[in-house]
């Protein structure tokens, strides 16, 4: 990109890279398209037409842009983008928090294979489970995809997507400490911002709608760090049984799914046939911490 090591460099001229306003929800069904068709096409997990078929599309209020300044996803993905009583500046910042290659990188962690995938199963499959629903198995299942299409050579990746992509994974690191530290008395709202501004390359607007999100109380203070472990210990469960030649990719991504909510240790127990009584502790060093 001609930029050199300055990283903030390449970053700027990525978040100018947005749709125009009243585009925004032709761009999200396109990528939305797009990451539906490459699961697919490789045979990567099982899609059910109704799961493609009818997930909804909103645009979300200036207020809830004020708290959710980027995608919402599930049964329906929520749109932010400028509306018109928002002011200019305010404008600016939401299409250039939400420009192209961001969104790419975020579009089917909310959808397929993310988020809206997800719901279908937890509906239909073992719904009982859905007591032990934790953010380790709900969010590190759409961050793992993140990590997978990452390595992927398949899916196509522009250095401008590449720096998307590598946005998202730099803001769920910040998000980790600014929230953790909150709750533990080490860091201000405001210094949470700041964090989210001078290190993780955010947009003021969207690093307060960040930081409002996280500490209105919706969330536990673990939740952020839910996304990055959870997605982290089914990457090492897929090296352990996908890389080995154990189980197929297709059937991994199934069978996790199928399973429904729980810890993502019991996920390894069932796709292993681990034996289980009620006396079981958890055992699982699922990562190197001297690398």
């Amino acid at each position: 990109m001609g930029c050199g090591d300055n990283w903030m460099e390449a970053l700027e001229i990525v978040r100018n890279d947005y749709v125009d306003p009243g585009k925004q929800t032709e761009l999200v069904r396109e990528l939305a398209q797009e990451g539906t068709d490459f699961v697919e096409k490789y045979d990567l997990v099982t899609v059910p037409e109704i799961a493609k078929d009818t997930w909804m599309m909103y645009m979300m209020s200036p207020e809830r842009q004020k708290v959710n300044p980027f995608f919402l996803g599930g049964e329906c993905i929520q749109v932010s983008y400028p509306v018109p009583e928002m002011k200019h500046d305010e404008k600016m910042m939401s299409m250039r928090g939400n420009n192209i290659h961001f969104s790419r990188a975020t579009v089917f962690h909310e959808l397929i294979p993310g988020h809206r995938l997800q719901y279908y199963y937890n509906s239909r499959s073992r719904p009982y489970r859905q007591l032990f629903d934790t953010p380790f198995w709900v969010e590190g299942w759409s961050l793992y995809w993140e990590m997978i299409l990452w390595d992927d050579p398949r899916w196509t990746k522009t250095p401008r997507n590449r720096i998307g992509m590598l946005f998202w994974r730099l803001h769920r690191c910040a998000r980790i400490i600014f929230s953790i530290s909150f709750h533990l008395g080490r860091m201000t709202a405001q210094q949470c911002v700041d964090l989210l501004v001078n290190r993780a390359g955010h947009e003021r607007a969207t690093a307060e709608g960040e930081v409002r999100r996280s500490l209105a109380g919706d969330y536990s203070p673990l939740y952020q760090a839910g996304y990055m472990l959870g997605a982290l210990q089914i990457y090492k469960l897929r090296q352990e049984l996908v890389d080995t030649g154990l189980i197929p990719v297709k059937e991994f991504h199934d069978r996790f799914l199928r399973g429904n909510y729980m810890p993502i240790e019991m996920v390894r127990a069932l796709l292993k046939d681990v034996p289980l009584n009620r006396e079981y502790e958890t055992c699982w060093k699922w990562y190197n911490f001297k690398n």
